[in-house]
């Protein structure tokens, strides 16, 4: 039982996560890995 519980636990996390990172994705606070676009990089544009 209790691993069930603790399963449901962790699972609950996980979906949140994605929940949070498909939202920040579709509002554009993602970086996409083009660290010239980017602006949470530290890289400085020339």
């Amino acid at each position: 039982m209790g691993t069930f519980v603790v399963g449901w636990i962790v699972l609950s996390v996980v979906v949140l996560v994605i929940r949070v990172m498909v939202r920040d994705r579709k509002n554009g606070k993602s970086c996409g890995g083009s660290c010239g676009s980017c602006k949470g990089c530290g890289v400085k544009k020339f």
